[in-house]
């Protein structure tokens, strides 16, 4: 069908009277430039060979021609004025066989039963459907992430010298020789560190507080891309030289989350807007992200709870498949604090019921994180109580709060309060689009390629064979710690095995040596400690898991400890022996359990324990 008087350009007929149909047509035509809608019940004088009846049938779209196409056809012509998906849709009309038949029937279908689907669409959205907008959730949200760097690199701060420095346990300036004699110059490529220009006790020191200070500025400027850089940098360069000290999951996830950071803020790069004056830094001066890295946050979201619940099953371990894990994990877990105490004494159908639930957070909710917005604000309702149940019974550095942050990705504007939004206004104008700009969506696109094949392998442990090329792209770019895998607790640890570090002068009479937070004084209650991480207290719940051939770090510990190292010494809450090293050293594992509230109003006693085995045999400091 053709008109006679056709538009000047693209019109859009639609039923005025349908509140469906009006909230769609409103979100499509947001971005749907040069095209023009109007209601049908306006506009048919203008139409007269367009009926009444089909206008408030379906959809009518008149092009400059005065050619008509109406139903699932024009709506996709429409829709693919305003997305890459619309394109997607519009192109497989076109080219797929029998998909033109099956959208023109599902859109007789809805448009047959407006009130089912205005229910559906008011519950999924809400009120309105427009375009979500998450400009007050990415500026909160890159806040957020600079308190995290700042609490990152403080805890650093704290240990780092004992760990590796000088006198630590496996020193920088050490390592970097290492690496410089075993690799030449790659080196620098393979392990990416600024300790390469300076590594000295200093240089620890200095980039932990140059860290600290950047990171407070990410949270008052949270759009000046190169406080991302440079904290991305140094993270990078810790995480580098500080080998197993440095290799935990959270590290690994904030490099990554720091990394679609810089993609994020180098879109959106404060400089002189085009059209209009510089934007101040302040709470009103963030744009709007661009879509793609809304898109890119929530997949990292995803991963990272989805997998968590995949490993658990994958592993075939008994007790997360009989959902008896969370019975011992509150005990084992490496430093529970005082509530895993009142945890662990719970009901097991409490603990059963808990972990039917926690499956149900990991492995469901995940997907509302791509849902319409409701759901998608369930999702991150679910997921935020699952991560403050974890920090209120468990002790897991700055992770949770990480995982949170990228909740707000999940949150649109029109969530906010008012209060909250009015701190937040419009740019002055929206940046001219440059050539890093232009590189953004490619990035992405290829962190998605290699995220989903290091979950397909990692987490599915699927025996994919991927070509030469991408092996060789992800091994260029996987020293960098932009693509990682996750899914912690794959196997449940069921009993709680501790290493009791004694020393003594004589070789008879053995003092103990007590850390700050791991299990050791049967009397002292498990505290809190998050998000502060005490690196040395978490490597010593992994070496207790298996013979000492499996953590050479500890040799070394207990070598620095004979030399009366001062850093090494200051990581630990009682040295029995502070004037002097001590002649003697020995480790030993004893089982240790939480006692039961019987147990502890008899004696006080926060735990038991019963000897296992010698971890470390008695070694002789030698004399110089």
């Amino acid at each position: 069908m053709k008109v006679s008087n056709p538009p000047s350009s693209p019109t859009l007929l639609f039923d005025g009277d349908c509140g469906f149909c009006r909230k769609w047509v409103a979100r499509l035509a947001e971005s749907a430039s040069g095209y023009d809608t109007r209601p049908c019940q306006q506009s048919l004088a203008d139409f007269p060979e367009i009926e009444p009846e089909a206008c408030t049938r379906s959809v009518q779209l008149i092009d400059t021609t005065g050619k008509v196409t109406s139903g699932a056809d024009a709506a996709f012509t429409f829709w693919s004025a305003s997305s890459q998906l619309g394109k997607i849709a519009r192109w497989s009309y076109d080219a797929i066989p029998g998909f033109a038949w099956f959208s023109e029937s599902l859109y007789r279908l809805v448009a047959h039963s407006r009130a089912i689907t205005s229910l559906g669409s008011r519950i999924c959205w809400g009120e309105h459907i427009l375009r979500p907008r998450f400009r007050l959730s990415a500026d909160l949200f890159l806040r957020s992430l600079g308190l995290i760097y700042f609490i990152a690199f403080l805890s650093l701060l704290l240990q780092v010298d004992g760990l590796i420095g000088s006198e630590g346990i496996f020193p920088v300036g050490e390592t970097i020789t290492l690496l410089n004699d075993r690799i030449g110059l790659s080196a620098v490529l393979e392990y990416p560190s600024v300790f390469y220009l300076w590594s000295t006790d200093t240089s620890l020191t200095a980039f932990c507080l140059v860290g600290m200070g950047i990171s407070l500025l990410g949270v008052v400027f949270p759009y000046a891309w190169l406080v991302w850089i440079l904290n991305w940098i140094l993270y990078l360069s810790f995480v580098t030289v500080g080998r197993t000290f440095m290799s935990f999951q959270w590290d690994a996830l904030l490099l990554e989350t720091g990394f679609l950071a810089i993609v994020h803020t180098v879109v959106h790069a404060h400089g002189w807007a085009s059209g209009g004056e510089r934007p101040a830094h302040r709470f009103s001066a963030s744009p709007h992200p661009a879509r793609a890295i809304s898109w890119a946050y929530r997949w990292l979201l995803f991963r990272l709870m989805f997998s968590s619940g995949v490993v658990k099953l994958t592993s075939n371990d008994a007790a997360w498949w009989n959902l008896t894990a969370l019975t011992r994990h509150y005990e084992t877990q490496p430093l529970p604090n005082i509530v895993s105490w009142y945890a662990h004494n719970l009901p097991a159908g409490f603990h059963t019921f808990s972990c039917a639930v926690m499956f149900a957070i990991e492995l469901v909710i995940p997907f509302l994180f791509f849902a319409p917005r409701r759901l998608r604000h369930i999702g991150a309702v679910f997921t935020v109580i699952l991560q403050l149940l974890i920090i209120l019974t468990g002790n897991y550095t700055f992770f949770n709060l990480l995982s949170m942050a990228l909740c707000l990705w999940l949150i649109e504007d029109a969530a906010w309060p008012s209060r909250v939004a009015e701190r937040f206004r419009e740019p002055l104008a929206r940046r001219a689009t440059n050539l890093l700009g232009r590189l953004a969506i490619p990035t992405i696109a290829i962190h998605l390629l290699f995220s989903t094949m290091l979950m397909t392998r990692g987490v599915f442990r699927a025996d994919v064979s991927f070509p030469p090329v991408v092996r060789s792209a992800y091994g260029a770019i996987a020293p960098y710690r932009i693509l990682n895998s996750y899914g912690l607790f794959a196997v449940m640890i069921t009993d709680r095995q501790e290493i009791i570090l004694e020393g003594s002068d004589d070789g008879n009479y053995w003092e103990t040596y007590e850390f700050y937070y791991k299990p050791g004084d049967l009397y002292r209650a498990p505290s809190f400690v998050a998000p502060h991480q005490p690196r040395l207290d978490w490597q010593m719940w992994f070496a207790a898991l298996g013979p000492i051939r499996n953590s050479p770090w500890f040799y070394r510990f207990t070598q620095r400890l004979l030399e009366g190292s001062e850093s090494v010494g200051l990581l630990l809450s009682q040295n029995p022996f502070p004037g002097a090293p001590p002649r003697y050293l020995r480790a030993r594992v004893f089982d240790y359990q939480f006692t039961d509230s019987q147990e502890k109003t008899v004696d006080g006693a926060w735990w038991s324990r019963t000897f296992i085995h010698v971890f470390l045999p008695p070694i002789v400091r030698r004399e110089r």
